[in-house]
């Protein structure tokens, strides 16, 4: 049997005494779980403090996750790259019809490859954690700014990886996206992650890899353009310990839409031999009614969803990404992961 976990998304990697307050917070909203968000930047300049942060939620009972949030601009999050600041124009993503390189790194790039596996390396060798989280992998969307929005074109057609397509394949890479091409983006990008959690296991057996993925059929997301968004496979790879997908953006999104996506990546998880997680939205676009967030809550309980977290702590109080009423939302998410807790 599944034991059930909730927890939320944590950006405030500072000092370890400011930490424990906030853990103790999210004790008292029925967390038993943080995911750490964290960036190039924490990774470099918060380097000493990160396995302290990790060791103070530890001591009040929190498992810990450790988020390679924004990493390369391949992962899913804000904040910017360091990589991408200092990396050769031939590690970006290229666009496949302009040729126009982009503001992500590229999965086949071996600089970056090295890059990410050795953060994923010095995490595991030097953090108490209980797991990593891949925090949306995704193919950066050819649009100015690099959106969500659909496109004829695609990434990732650098030189790199035209190399690696020709020597894979026979033949030059295609500026569209035929089936082949689709399952090499997705290849490469599995192949980066895959190693990514064998390196961090061969250094802690015990580490748990989350893979977090976006939901291909909500329509906010144009479906599997961003490349590595195949549940079927995700699902099925003995490298993940947890299928996990995102959240739904828009706050009033039908709450048929959440137990379809519930179903399914529960479905797929147990299917497979792994927990099943789902996130929740409690920043920014809340539903008009904020006692929805708890009717999302029971459905993923209904739906036999064994781990619930959401995005994010305090629901994003004083952040460009708040909530409209945080406190409000903040204190509904904490009553409803309780009923979720209590309910056998």
């Amino acid at each position: 049997m599944h034991m059930k976990e909730t927890g939320v998304s944590y950006y405030g990697i500072s000092y370890p005494e400011h930490a424990r307050k906030d853990f103790e917070e999210m004790k008292a909203h029925n967390c038993t779980s943080v995911v750490l968000a964290l960036t190039e930047f924490d990774l470099f300049f918060w380097k000493p403090t990160i396995p302290k942060i990790v060791d103070e939620a530890k001591k009040i009972g929190l498992k810990v996750y450790l988020n390679t949030w924004g990493i390369g601009k391949f992962f899913g999050g804000e904040p910017p790259s360091v990589f991408l600041q200092e990396c050769n124009i031939m590690d970006r993503q290229w666009t496949a019809l302009s040729g126009e390189p982009l503001a992500a790194a590229s999965p086949s790039s071996p600089a970056f490859r090295e890059y990410f596996w050795d953060i994923i390396s010095d995490l595991a060798r030097t953090c108490d954690a209980d797991g990593l989280f891949w925090d949306e992998p995704h193919y950066a969307m050819p649009t100015n700014p690099i959106s969500y929005q659909g496109s004829d074109d695609f990434t990732c057609r650098n030189p790199i990886t035209q190399s690696v397509f020709k020597a894979k394949y026979g033949y030059e890479m295609p500026k569209v996206l035929t089936k082949t091409v689709l399952k090499f983006r997705f290849d490469q990008a599995n192949e980066i992650l895959s190693e990514a959690a064998r390196i961090a296991k061969s250094i802690n057996p015990a580490l748990a890899v989350i893979q977090c993925s976006l939901p291909a059929d909500n329509h906010f997301y144009s479906s599997y353009a961003r490349g590595f968004d195949n549940w079927e496979k995700i699902a099925f790879n003995p490298n993940y310990d947890v299928f996990s997908t995102s959240i739904l953006v828009d706050g009033n999104d039908s709450l048929i839409s959440h137990r379809n996506l519930a179903r399914k990546t529960v479905s797929l998880a147990h299917q497979n031999g792994k927990s099943a997680q789902r996130w929740i939205q409690s920043f920014f676009r809340s539903p008009e009614n904020l006692e929805t967030i708890g009717d999302i809550v029971k459905i993923y309980s209904e739906e036999g969803v064994d781990s619930i977290f959401s995005w994010t702590y305090r629901a994003g109080k004083g952040t460009f990404l708040s909530a409209s009423e945080p406190d409000k939302v903040w204190d509904i998410l904490g009553k409803a992961f309780g009923e979720f807790l209590n309910n056998s």
